[in-house]
């Protein structure tokens, strides 16, 4: 259920249409071949085969040395990557020179200000495998982020209003920035 609600707040915000889209952050590829992105950049190796087996065009590489020429993609998106990246600030920097000038960010985001956000941060405290390398934003240090990279916030949809459970149930996706949401999805332009 939880990839079933992230998806539901990104799908509307990754543009359609003309000119290559990007996931920098792939991973496995599942979000690229949810949303139909063409190319997925990740450093780690053994996720990108998955990736490729989902039909996702795959490259290895790391965000804040993007290996892509200036203003090459309609669309850049980051699922869960800011809070993994080594350097935010570099890593939007570069979504922000790859991108056509036209082009949009999205960005699926766990703000630290929601129970969901706590409760990864605390796990990753513990040492889980997922989320010890993790450093989480609040909604409003990632907005400020985006603004300081020169993107301006064009659109948001959230969802995981619930509690954190293992279990989640399905809630109504709702149109905007809901305070305490455990998900939000941002979509930026330059």
């Amino acid at each position: 259920m939880l990839f079933a609600l992230e998806l539901a707040c990104l799908l509307p915000l990754v543009p359609l249409g003309p000119g290559a889209r990007i996931e920098v952050g792939a991973g496995s590829g599942r979000f690229a071949a949810a949303l139909g992105l063409d190319v997925g950049l990740d450093p780690a190796r053994a996720p990108l085969r998955l990736a490729a087996r989902r039909a996702v065009a795959v490259v290895q590489g790391v965000g804040e040395r993007l290996p892509f020429g200036d203003r090459t993609f309609a669309a850049v998106v980051l699922v869960f990557t800011l809070c993994f990246a080594d350097d935010p600030t570099a890593l939007l920097d570069e979504a922000r020179r790859v991108l056509a000038p036209s082009g949009r960010l999205v960005c699926g985001v766990v703000p630290l200000d929601s129970a969901w956000g706590r409760r990864y941060e605390t796990q990753g405290r513990a040492r889980h495998p997922f989320y010890q390398g993790a450093q989480f934003f609040t909604l409003a240090e990632h907005l400020r982020m985006l603004t300081s990279a020169g993107f301006v916030l064009t659109g948001a949809f959230s969802t995981l209003t619930q509690a954190p459970s293992d279990d989640p149930v399905e809630e109504v996706v709702q149109n905007g920035l809901v305070p305490g949401a455990g998900f939000v999805a941002l979509q930026a332009r330059p």
